[in-house]
């Protein structure tokens, strides 16, 4: 049964999110065997104390605003839904995420004169506000009874999204299988995507800074998943539009390429001892591997595209 939510909601919505935010950095920080380093940091730049008298103290007193301000964004995002109309909804929580929370926490440090930018790797802040902003959405969405659908069960009304979402995690579980064998069989499981992990997300520079744990690959697996189902998404797209106008499969032939290539030079890019470390040919491999599964998937469910090949048999040369 729907209920309008309350300002007590607003307040738990928004602890909810803080706890999740907490979670992703402190899985981060266990992941780089630094417990409870970013709560120190960010204690030291906003309450104005040197790093050498940062304690455990301190840290409690940052984790108690921490949670507080959260509250109040919970609070301010209800009244903010409550003016607009708006509901609690998967994009709602995901957009609020990047861009309130954000907002709030690069504003914060900006008026106390912190360090912005070098403080926390941007990616890892937009991660963790994209989690807070969706958890503190699904809180919402559950205590006030909406009937329309969150989260993964939009998908039963979205064809093409969950055709999509099927298609890139075929693809991720492809790469991930490649790789999972490439490192067993080099006798170092898991190193690729804790390698990855460690270029990405902990701006490792050298394969020495490489972390072989549990949250680091955990973390990029999470990382790679999501890349796949975006890509898995416009592949799902794309064979609807190849079915529907055929003469575009020389068109979609050059995006394959174009995305393949493209990879490859961000990887470069952001970290090219990696691919050193890995192999140009493994990674390309990979995603040949991932395109195969992902092609197989779509044309073994798209009769469609089966057709295409075929010449009709009144067609005379």
């Amino acid at each position: 049964m729907r209920r309008s939510a309350t300002a007590l909601d607003g307040v738990i919505g928004g602890i909810l999110a803080g706890a999740v935010v907490a979670a992703w950095f402190f899985v981060l920080d266990l992941a780089t065997t630094e417990p409870l380093h970013t709560p120190r940091l960010l204690a030291t730049a906003l309450l104005g104390h040197a790093p050498g008298l940062t304690t455990a103290r301190l840290v409690a007193v940052y984790t108690f605003l921490h949670f507080g301000v959260f509250a109040l964004i919970g609070l301010v995002a209800l009244f903010l839904m409550r003016a607009t109309g708006e509901t609690p909804r998967l994009m709602t929580g995901a957009l609020f995420g990047v861009g309130a929370l954000s907002a709030v926490h690069y504003g914060a440090l900006l008026m106390l004169g912190a360090p912005v930018v070098p403080l926390l790797p941007p990616i890892h802040v937009l991660a963790a506000n994209l989690l807070g902003g969706v958890a503190m959405m699904l809180y919402l969405h559950r205590v006030t009874g909406m009937e329309q659908d969150f989260g993964p069960a939009i998908l039963r009304h979205r064809p093409l999204l969950a055709d999509g979402v099927i298609t890139g995690a075929i693809g991720a579980g492809a790469v991930a299988l490649w790789f999972l064998v490439l490192d067993t069989l080099a006798e170092r499981p898991f190193y690729t995507p804790a390698a990855l992990g460690s270029a990405v997300l902990l701006g490792a520079q050298s394969p020495a800074d490489v972390h072989v744990t549990i949250g680091v690959v955990v973390a990029y697996t999470m990382l790679h998943l999501l890349a796949f189902l975006a890509v898995g998404i416009g592949v799902a797209w794309g064979a609807r539009q190849l079915e529907r106008l055929p003469s575009l499969w020389l068109v979609t032939l050059l995006a394959v390429i174009i995305v393949e290539a493209l990879f490859i030079g961000v990887m470069a890019s952001l970290a090219q001892w990696v691919l050193g470390a890995i192999g140009l040919w493994a990674v390309a491999i990979g995603n040949i591997v991932a395109v195969g599964a992902m092609g197989f998937r779509v044309w073994v469910t798209r009769p469609g595209l089966r057709r295409l090949g075929q010449v009709p048999a009144e067609t005379h040369a």
